[in-house]
């Protein structure tokens, strides 16, 4: 593979995660193809194991909280490609809020996914999401 190609790549996977972190503040379920592959699990404490897209876009749906919003900021992006496939990690800060006030609650995460060409582009195939510590705000 060439160069370029492995830099196209990983610049791909990096707008990826920030297309997912996207998708989670605004709440745009319906793009939700755009970000993960249709066979997509997703392991969290929250949801345990999702299977497939409709499962995902489900429980993001039900998850909502009225009048709640959220920011996800992504950092140390690893990637390890291989062909179509890659291993990705990173690390999430996850402030939620509401409109015009300061966090009331911030969490810090560690993403864990596998990565997979396809004809639209790169999709999460896989995503195991792990917390690593909370703050409530006062």
């Amino acid at each position: 593979m060439s160069t370029d190609t492995l830099i196209a790549d990983r610049i791909e996977i990096a707008d990826l995660f920030t297309r997912f972190a996207l998708l989670l503040d605004e709440g745009r379920w319906d793009d939700a193809g755009t970000v993960f592959a249709d066979d997509v699990a997703v392991h969290s404490p929250r949801g345990g194991e999702l299977r497939g897209l409709g499962k995902v876009v489900e429980f993001m749906r039900q998850s909502e909280v009225e009048g709640q919003r959220a920011q996800h900021t992504t950092t140390d992006l690893l990637v390890d490609l291989d062909g179509d496939q890659a291993d990705a990690s990173a690390n999430s800060l996850v402030h939620y809020y509401r409109d015009g006030r300061a966090p009331h609650f911030t969490g810090g995460l560690r993403l864990a996914s596998t990565v997979v060409r396809t004809p639209a582009g790169w999709r999460l195939r896989e995503v195991r999401i792990t917390p690593v510590w909370t703050r409530a705000e006062a």
